[in-house]
């Protein structure tokens, strides 16, 4: 599914991203972890084509398309999420209108009949209700005057209404409190399926409780240095990253 090899990014002239290597297939969730400024969220910026992060070498393909050589727009279009670590807030575009225009222009793209106002406004609430989230938050603009959970709480939304073949989750858990990440955790574990990929990037643990990996991958100086079963990020919680910052 998820083909990274030998990736290097600079972002301002620094050198972030040092030779990154991951294979993450299809009917499985990786998680990576690792201290800040190892490079977790550069990795997510690279493979969704945020300006200021293209590769300076290295490959990076999703079930064998090359990511890098395509738009952000087209990378979407291909099946790739990104749950951003600080979603904006846009005043004046009202979340209902931002999620139909999202989920028509992949279906456009894919050959495929736009959903109508009736089916996507059922789709939309029984979704919404999956994560508790209110009607009321549906009709403000996007993000705007929401709490950092409901934030989160809008990114798996859409993730759940875009159904993406591969989703990238870049801290979600940040800012949530236990009951906001249990719900957030479910809505994630409910895209879980044998033709659908994700990677969690995280700093801690407690995520990892509830959204259980089939693998964990320490990233430390802009490269894999580490991969492991899920108890590796036990051990990370205990130990810190001491031993591994200290070979690099």
């Amino acid at each position: 599914m998820l083909e990274i090899a030998n990736l290097h990014v600079a972002v301002g002239g620094a050198d972030i991203l040092k030779g990154l290597s991951l294979t993450v297939p299809a009917g499985e969730v990786h998680a990576i972890m690792g201290p800040n400024g190892a490079g977790k969220s550069t990795l997510s910026y690279a493979l969704t084509g945020r300006e200021g992060y293209s590769p300076t070498q290295g490959a990076a393909t999703l079930d064998g398309v090359d990511l890098l050589a395509l738009a952000p727009e087209d990378r979407a279009t291909q099946g790739l999420f990104l749950s951003f670590q600080y979603p904006l807030e846009i005043p004046g575009v009202p979340t209902m209108t931002f999620l139909r225009a999202a989920l028509n222009a992949q279906r456009k793209a894919r050959g495929e009949d736009e959903i109508g106002a009736a089916e996507f406004i059922k789709l939309v609430r029984a979704r919404a209700e999956q994560l508790r989230m209110s009607q009321e938050m549906l009709k403000r603009p996007l993000n705007v005057g929401f709490s950092g959970g409901e934030k989160k709480r809008m990114e798996i939304l859409q993730m759940l209404v875009l159904q993406p073949r591969f989703a990238i989750l870049d801290e979600t858990d940040s800012g949530l409190d236990i009951d906001a990440l249990r719900i957030v955790a479910d809505g994630v574990n409910a895209l879980r399926a044998p033709d659908r990929g994700m990677l969690v990037i995280t700093h801690y643990q407690r995520l990892l409780d509830y959204i259980r990996p089939d693998k964990v991958h320490v990233l430390v100086g802009g490269a894999i240095v580490d991969t492991g079963g899920p108890e590796l990020a036990l051990a990370l919680e205990e130990e810190g990253y001491d031993k591994y910052l200290a070979a690099a």
